[in-house]
């Protein structure tokens, strides 16, 4: 059995299109991102990634049994055509270059134009802090595709290290001269951030000329952000009694 099956329901044309891949990364950016998109622009699920090395579940939503790994597509704006991968799990590392090179495949044969991958990064102190506007930052893979993020006053990513799926993207794509942007959004490492996936889906509009009303995203952030901050605050005196107890029993 191949070891990454990719299955498509029905045949898409995603001629001069944009593959978007949504795989699990810090403050789970893509997964919330490829998600909103989809719903957003109204696609349509059209395959779906197989392989007896994926988690042995079945997502359910809306009633309806879906596959770890799903491709949506559709044609939502002035004739442009997109396709996303999506997934809640994140890829066990040996299973990281298989799904990136059967995406890079699909790309090639369905001859798309151009394929994002977003990611989130953690900087420093953000594990602490609550940042009020993240920034987003984009690297490509070719010299087209840096001439698209200079063009849209995109802030490139100058070094650093790209891991998981979207390293091997930019890396195969330096390889074949395909175009592959990944962006990289400040994210916060301990829990969901829509704030850094509103700052992706940003980019990504601005990338492909897409309008994209992010902000029920931003307005979930602050919901979140202040959910935390109260926790924050009534662990406080709890924490600060504990220790004015430690004297007594030491």
């Amino acid at each position: 059995m191949e070891e990454i099956a990719l299955i498509e329901f029905r045949d898409v044309d995603l001629r001069d299109g944009t593959i978007i891949a949504g795989f699990p990364s810090i403050g789970l950016v893509s997964t919330i991102a490829a998600n909103y998109l989809i719903d957003a622009l109204g696609l349509k699920q059209v395959g779906a990634m197989e392989s007896m090395h994926f988690p042995t579940l079945s997502v359910v939503h809306s009633a309806e049994p879906l596959s770890p790994v799903r491709i949506y597509a559709g044609m939502p704006d002035k004739g442009k055509k997109i396709a996303i991968f999506v997934s809640e799990f994140r890829p066990k590392p040996n299973l990281i270059f298989p799904i990136a090179s059967k995406i890079m495949e699909w790309a090639e044969k369905k001859r798309c134009r151009l394929l994002i991958s977003p990611e989130g990064m953690v900087v420093e102190g953000k594990e602490t802090e609550v940042v009020k506007k993240e920034k987003a930052y984009a690297i490509g893979s070719t010299d087209e595709a840096r001439n698209m993020l200079i063009q849209r006053g995109i802030p490139q990513f100058k070094s650093g290290i790209i891991a998981g799926v979207s390293g091997v993207l930019l890396n195969k794509g330096k390889h074949k001269n395909f175009n592959v942007i990944s962006i990289l959004a400040e994210a916060h490492p301990n829990y969901p951030d829509a704030r850094a996936a509103a700052a992706t889906i940003e980019v990504i509009a601005s990338l492909l000329d897409l309008e994209i009303n992010v902000t029920p995203l931003y307005e979930e952030a602050e919901r979140i952000e202040q959910h935390l901050q109260r926790l924050h605050r009534q662990a406080k005196p709890v924490v600060t009694q504990e220790r004015g107890l430690e004297p007594m029993y030491g």
